[in-house]
């Protein structure tokens, strides 16, 4: 029965559970998941789909947005400073700051995101960006290479559990007709790109030493870096703030559940719905029904409890993905498709300074504004990729692997062609392409990857992926000092590994559009 209450100008009347399941078909089928886990589960879809999108959700795209743009930015932020503080400190291997950055990412991710499943989303959410934020200000003032090497590995701890992280809480409020915005998500991901090249522009661009001087470079004439890294750890601090004191972020109620804590997760519930405006018809019965005859909520004796507690240091969490052959290919095939973008990406990365800076002045235009000038306008075209990604994914037949598929192809076709660029237009325009289909790329991978594990484990899942994608990235800046970047040689094998990343998509077992996350 429609639920309604006393103050009918305060609250608006909902419908049942029972009509909200019909628009919540979960993504995983049966087998791939614990049967009284998956019951509660969609009972909790249910109840999330018939408050709907409110007020609470929105705020919480916003704050999540800020998670998007910190894994984007600070990665970005490495590559700007690189050859200032390089020129600074006279460093002769400049790639081992890029490498203290991965490491720093890898242990984010592992930590973050196995560590959520275990200590719960909150306490991860809130702390991520203020780790980032902190260290990002204290790296302003470090006296030497080293110094600055690991701060960045430090800040890099709190950016590496940004998606892990953030991804999982924003899915696990989200209403299953809504999940298409976790893609839109990576608008904020484009936008981190711009902004950085923005604030780099004036504050690199025209305080930093140059590369042709012949005197040492000194901390006064080539303070740019050191204003930036200000900045930016300011906006970051920012942003740590309206997570951690203005907005409340409540426990993922599916988390509860797989905790145990039906009331919680109930209440939870109750507490949206009056942010949101209205009132859920959910109750503690609604998921006690599906306990085990033999035992309660998965147990609240004493032995129930220590079994829990010993979970906490086992691999109960990376098992239940690997539950069922279906379940298990998809986690492998997922983790390889991360893997190789892992290397992908900081590969090119790596060279696309040198790149850019190379053939511009080959063909007489590698001056200091056309360089940034050249940044802004790929910067500008990642924005509408997010938009894109958003729409491709909610097209019939095409849906999230399509797109991913599609998009991730392409940005290693672009990549390539950019090889047979002969002047200088050429080449920026090839990298505008690439730059777009690679926010297409990242924003359904970032939406469908979440979607494919159950929010029991989806910390873990997340925590595999991403450390896949860290440790192939810390190959990267090793490959960036051993090899000869004067070469096209790092190209050919980014768009490889994308086109390669693409193709594995195809064989992804799980199609999540149109279905609700468990």
């Amino acid at each position: 029965m429609p639920t309604t209450t006393k103050d009918e100008t305060d609250v608006v009347e909902i419908g049942s559970l029972d009509d909200a399941a019909k628009t919540t078909t979960p993504v995983l089928d049966q087998s791939a998941v614990d049967p009284v886990y998956q019951a509660k589960a969609h009972v909790l879809n249910n109840a999330v789909q018939q408050i709907g999108m409110g007020k609470y959700q929105w705020e919480l795209f916003v704050l999540v947005g800020f998670g998007w743009a910190s894994d984007n930015m600070w990665p970005i932020i490495t590559s700007l400073i690189l050859p200032a503080v390089a020129l600074e400190f006279n460093q002769t291997r400049p790639p081992l700051l890029s490498l203290a950055q991965n490491i720093g990412l890898l242990f984010g991710a592992i930590f973050w995101g196995f560590g959520c499943d275990i200590f719960g989303r909150r306490l991860a959410f809130n702390m991520t960006i203020g780790v980032t934020a902190v260290f990002g200000l204290i790296a302003a003032g470090s006296p030497n290479f080293a110094a600055i090497g690991c701060f960045a590995a430090l800040w890099s701890v709190g950016v590496g559990g940004n998606l892990p992280v953030d991804s999982a809480v924003f899915l696990e409020f989200l209403p299953g007709s809504h999940q298409y915005l976790l893609t839109v998500l990576s608008i904020f991901w484009a936008l981190a790109q711009l902004l950085a090249t923005l604030i780099a522009w004036p504050l690199l661009g025209y305080h930093t030493c140059s590369q042709e001087q012949t005197t040492p470079c000194t901390k006064s004439e080539n303070f740019g870096w050191r204003w930036f890294m200000i900045t930016m750890g300011g906006f970051a601090m920012i942003c740590f703030f309206l997570r951690f004191v203005v907005f409340t972020l409540y426990e993922s109620p599916k988390y509860l559940m797989g905790k145990g804590r039906d009331a919680d997760a109930v209440s939870v519930v109750h507490k949206v719905a009056v942010k949101n405006g209205k009132v859920s018809s959910l109750t503690i019965e609604d998921l006690e029904v599906h306990n085990p005859v033999e035992g309660d909520q998965q147990g609240t004796t004493a032995a129930a409890t220590l079994k829990r507690n010993l979970e906490k240091v086992n691999l109960t969490h990376v098992r239940a993905l690997f539950r069922t052959r279906k379940l298990a290919y998809s986690t492998s095939l997922i983790m390889c498709i991360w893997a190789f973008i892992g290397l992908a990406f900081p590969l090119y990365n790596a060279f696309i300074p040198y790149l850019l800076a190379s053939r511009g002045a080959t063909f007489g235009d590698g001056s200091t504004y056309i360089t940034y000038r050249n940044s802004l306008i790929i910067a500008v075209l990642g924005v509408p990729g997010a938009l894109i990604g958003g729409v491709l994914v909610e097209v019939p037949h095409l849906g999230r692997k399509g797109a991913l598929a599609l998009s991730t192809t392409m940005t290693g076709v672009f990549i390539l062609c950019s090889t047979t660029a002969r002047n200088s237009n050429a080449l920026l325009g090839w990298n505008c392409a690439y730059n777009l289909m690679s926010n297409v790329m990242y924003a359904v991978l970032y939406a469908y990857t979440p979607e494919i594990f159950p929010t029991k484990d989806r910390g873990t899942g997340n925590a595999l992926t991403a450390s896949a994608n860290r440790v192939f990235g810390i190959m990267a800046p090793i490959i960036a000092i051993y090899a000869n970047l004067e070469t096209s040689a790092p190209v050919y094998v980014s768009g490889a590994l994308f086109v390669a990343a693409g193709v594995l998509t195809c064989a992804l077992p799980f199609e999540s559009r149109g279905k609700a996350s468990l």
